[in-house]
């Protein structure tokens, strides 16, 4: 019975997601090594563009192994804390720019919220090249233990950091020092 509403909590909360990426095409929109479907709102240049990611190619995201520090936060915008904590993000990123270090914001907002709620959360906040959607749904039962040592799916935020084999996973809201900290052990 617990697994049953474990999963329905988690297919429920992690209903979507968005991606950022690293390579750029020839229309100058980033692109990732990891194969995503683009859904544009706008043909305005500036205009949010949300990344769908398959819950396979995100397993593999998330092992990159290499020189470069992977920041990866799982959010919702109706998580209070996910979204108070997201100012503390951008201050890091801004400070980090130029630097080896990628900032991804997975949305788990419902799919319908998807041109709704996160395009406005993503433009309001100037995120939009750093947010992936990933449809929840699609989920099974292998996915949280397969890629995350502490989390299980059942809360938000989450923030998972990669730098070759060195990973740090945490549960919760993370004030401006906690995170600095914890991004500066890497950069060490």
């Amino acid at each position: 019975m617990k697994k049953i509403i474990l999963s329905t909590l988690v297919i429920f909360v992690l209903t979507s997601c968005k991606k950022e990426s690293s390579k750029t095409d020839d229309k100058g929109i980033s692109q990732d090594s990891v194969a995503v479907a683009e859904n544009t709102t706008s043909a305005d240049h500036t205009a949010y563009i949300s990344k769908e990611i398959s819950p396979e190619n995100i397993g593999d995201y998330l092992a990159k192994n290499n020189d470069t520090l992977y920041v990866t936060n799982f959010f919702a915008t109706w998580c209070g804390p996910c979204i108070q904590e997201i100012p503390h993000f951008r201050k890091k990123m801004e400070e980090l720019k130029g630097k080896p270090v990628k900032f991804t914001f997975v949305n788990l907002d419902k799919k319908s919220d998807w041109s709704t709620a996160v395009k406005d959360f993503a433009e309001k906040n100037d995120l939009a090249k750093n947010i992936i959607l990933l449809d929840g749904q699609k989920l099974d039962e292998n996915f949280f233990p397969k890629n995350f040592k502490k989390w299980d799916g059942g809360s938000i935020p989450f923030t998972y950091m990669r730098k070759g084999a060195k990973t740090d996973e945490y549960l919760g809201m993370m004030n401006e020092e906690l995170l600095n900290s914890k991004i500066d052990s890497f950069l060490k």
